[in-house]
């Protein structure tokens, strides 16, 4: 602890988004006797420290007033109206709420002179909002060509699993949105896609750790919200870019004796164009990427060592030759001023060929017992079809929102499996297509209140995800027997919210409920001899969440939070048909997986000054039922020896922890980043059985381990107007069922500079410098023990080239 505590205070880091907030105040004016509405009353706006006019407004016909784009501070606004007395009304903002609706303002009769109304307010310079963050991806220099995957690498508090996915906190249970809604490219019970996704097509990523009840109750480490570019200019604009990068420059690790080994100096060539039309009442967009690559998804070492004393490594390098095209398009058509209709569709298509060869030396006399070669054909697709409606009443910030989406993703995946050994030389093939639907119908109230905001809304989403298996198994097949050849995996989920904002002059708070029923189903061929019997079940759940904020001072916040959410396996951890990458090494899903929950508090605080700021946050979550893969021995063949990956629930864990986020303006052209995340993950002991491919138990000793997540960002104005930037970051070594996962470290290098008066721009970025990031576990179980080392592809150079017109 001493060591972790000394890097805090060395690094003390924080990473705020500056952001200028601006309110709007709304009301009707009335005449208390005759309540006839009254046209032409003067309201303006005076600073209260110096008393001078700063903007104002006169009520129309109906007796409405609205003044907008209101800078955050405090004010003195006077309503006046010959022959009526004055209203008194006190707001303050904290640049939370941006909206007050001050309602119906009855007027009395009177000859004298009106006194004046205050409105006060304190001025921020950041975002007050303490359980979001966002990031914009224009500062994002190292990672610059990459996607969005590569540029959340270096935001802080951000990290990423064995598996590449992201982790908040320590946990990748995290919802991944684009513009606010989930779909099928970023995944519903899992993340996905995040590496496919061009960061160069991104303004900004949101990441909130607390949500309120008007998003899904999945995700309890928290979402990831991606927001798309889109241009305001009117007219025609966009911009062409290509970049060129090289990966895997060198090798970690030397690869096993065998003629392919694996992929390096890895080709890249990323073509995009990007379209934007906009008139006064239509806004057409249009953004496409192209991926033509060699890469290295994957290169896993295994190093397995068991009791009886025999040692063997294996290693799967997955050579991939890629082809991806990504066309988001749509239109924004504003069709008075109260309402708006956008539509948006998104194609996504992939196709790659992985090849592999892979031997299983015996590390005790260095023979090969095996040469496993396999080719995979696989062709992913995503569909995605959104209409959304939004209605704006005539009060300001007064809505409702109407939203349809369907979303169609395609799995068709081929492996040809050869196989040579003492024990058998046999060729076997498998194919899997899984078509997932998707379709969510949701509706969104919205009412702004004299000192807050009240939210309501309904959404029904059905998921249905049917899975075709076929198999030629070949001699003395490797493949399991009796899989069957099907599939069919439902989910039904109704649900409605209430979240209520209150802003006062010293504190605010969110309360929200969410209730979800959900239906869930399972079907197998009968003809599966693993697990018994189909799986269906529902279940009706309440999802609670609390923010208390109190306003220190101008500079000062702190907020308390509650949250209870949860975390639904989706198709990949469900389904039962292994995968053959490593024969010796299977993953494998579990079709009786149950959801987690998760009940999180949390304290933070925010201190902000004119040239930075620090966020600090102190949290505990308490996870129920939590699932992740478990290994296992297989002696069902005893000519092979065959370790599982299988998912499994594994009781209960703790996770408690203290984040910084740490940002200071050094000089004019240098800027410090910083933050680290450092947590006890404590897991506690559980038996457990396990039914494929016959049953047997497992068990997970009680572990506790404090960890932590580093990372330091220097970015500089240099001569010649080019900016460069500077990332080093370090993962501590961290306690996982049954093992630990070992420490690693990256440092990734960008520089930029804008040509033609700033409509071009060169990029180079050089990410994983030294190579140091690839992924390390320990594990053990009974009977054996295993180094499992991914050295997949980090390290990348990108040079980039983009023109804007």
């Amino acid at each position: 602890m001493f060591r972790y505590s000394y890097t805090i205070l060395l690094l003390l880091f924080t990473l705020c988004i500056n952001a200028q907030k601006t309110i709007t105040i709304t009301g009707q004016i009335l005449d208390q006797e005759t309540k006839e509405t009254l046209p032409f009353v003067t309201i303006s706006v005076n600073d209260e420290t110096t008393n001078k006019i700063i903007t104002g407004a006169i009520s129309d016909d109906a007796g409405r007033f609205e003044i907008k784009n209101l800078a955050i501070g405090k004010y003195t606004v006077n309503i006046s109206c010959i022959g009526f007395q004055t209203v008194k009304r006190t707001i303050t903002s904290g640049g939370l709420n941006p909206i007050f609706d001050l309602g119906k303002i009855e007027l009395i009769a009177s000859a004298e002179s009106l006194d004046e109304i205050t409105i006060e307010t304190k001025r921020a310079t950041v975002n007050a909002a303490l359980d979001k963050k966002s990031f914009s991806l224009t500062d994002n220099i190292a990672q610059s060509g990459g996607s969005v995957l590569d540029a959340m690498k270096t935001m802080p508090g951000v990290a990423f699993d064995q598996d590449g996915k992201v982790v908040l906190r320590g946990s990748d249970k995290v919802v991944v949105l684009i513009d606010g809604k989930q779909s099928s490219l970023t995944g519903f019970g899992n993340q996905k896609g995040l590496s496919n996704i061009p960061a160069s097509n991104i303004e900004r990523i949101e990441i909130i750790n607390n949500p309120s009840a008007k998003y899904d109750a999945n995700g309890f480490a928290g979402i990831v919200n991606i927001i798309y570019k889109k241009e305001k200019q009117t007219g025609l604009n966009g911009d062409v870019g290509f970049s060129f990068g090289l990966g895997a420059l060198s090798k970690r690790k030397e690869d096993t004796p065998t003629d392919l080994g694996s992929y390096s100096v890895n080709p890249k060539l990323i073509p995009s164009l990007n379209l934007n039309y906009r008139t006064k009442n239509l806004n057409y967009f249009l953004q496409s990427e192209f991926i033509i690559q060699e890469a290295l998804p994957n290169n896993e070492f295994t190093t397995r060592n068991y009791d009886d004393g025999r040692n063997i490594i294996s290693q799967v390098p997955e050579n991939r030759r890629q082809f991806r095209s990504i066309i988001t398009g749509g239109v924004d058509w504003e069709i008075n001023k109260n309402d708006a209709i956008t539509i948006a569709a998104m194609f996504d298509r992939e196709k790659h060929i992985d090849t592999s060869q892979v031997a299983f030396i015996n590390l005790n006399n260095r023979i090969r017992n095996r040469l496993y070669t396999w080719k995979e054909e696989e062709v992913t697709s995503y569909i995605n079809a959104s209409i959304n409606y939004k209605h704006n009443f005539e009060q300001a910030g007064h809505s409702i929102s109407a939203n349809a989406q369907y979303t169609k993703g395609l799995e068709d995946e081929s492996y040809f499996l050869n196989d040579s050994s003492a024990i058998r030389i046999g060729r076997d093939m498998t194919n899997i297509r899984a078509i997932e639907h998707t379709t969510s119908i949701s509706t969104d109230y919205t009412r702004a209140l004299s000192n807050g905001r009240l939210e309501l809304g309904v959404k029904a989403r059905f998921r249905n995800l049917p899975v075709d298996y076929s198999i030629n198994r070949g001699n003395k097949s490797i493949i399991y027997p009796d899989l069957g050849d099907f599939s069919t995996w439902k989910e039904s989920l109704y649900a409605f919210y209430g979240n209520y904002l209150l802003e006062k002059e010293k504190f605010d708070v969110e309360a929200g409920l969410r209730a979800e029923q959900t239906d869930v189903s399972y079907e197998l061929d009968p003809i599966n001899i693993y697990y018994a019997s189909n799986d269906a079940y529902n279940y009706f759940e309440l999802f609670p969440s609390l923010r208390f904020t109190y306003k220190i001072n101008d500079k000062n916040k702190i907020s308390l939070f509650y949250n209870r959410r949860i975390d639904r396996p989706g198709e990949p951890e469900l389904r039962v048909f292994p995968k053959y990458d490593d024969p010796e090494l299977l993953k494998v899903g579990n079709p009786y997986l149950r959801p987690q929950f998760t009940n999180s508090i949390e304290a933070a605080h925010r201190y902000n000054w004119e040239t930075g700021s620090l966020f600090s946050a102190v949290y505990h979550r308490q996870i129920t039922g939590a699932y992740q893969r478990i290994f296992s021995i297989d002696n069902s063949n005893p000519e092979y020896d065959i370790v599982n990956r299988i998912y499994q629930n594994t009781g209960e864990s703790t996770n408690t922890g203290i984040e910084l986020l740490f940002s200071q303006d050094l000089a004019e052209n240098w800027k410090l980043i910083a933050s680290t995340n450092v947590y006890q993950n404590n897991i506690n002991a559980f038996q457990g059985t396990l039914l494929f491919p016959f049953k047997r138990t497992f068990s997970i000793d009680k572990t506790s381990n404090t960890a932590g997540d580093f990372k330091l960002t220097n970015s500089f104005t240099l001569p010649l107007h080019i900016e460069a930037q500077i990332t080093g970051l370090y993962y501590s070594k961290r306690n996982i069922p049954q093992g630990e996962e070992l420490a690693r470290s990256s440092v990734d290098l960008g520089l930029k500079k804008s040509l033609w008066n700033k409509k071009g721009e060169i990029t180079l970025a050089v990410s994983d410098l030294f190579n140091n990031f690839g992924l390390r576990q320990r594990i053990k179980d009974k009977g054996f023990s295993a180094l499992y080392e991914n050295y997949y592809e980090t390290q990348i150079v990108r040079l980039g080239m983009k023109y804007k017109f």
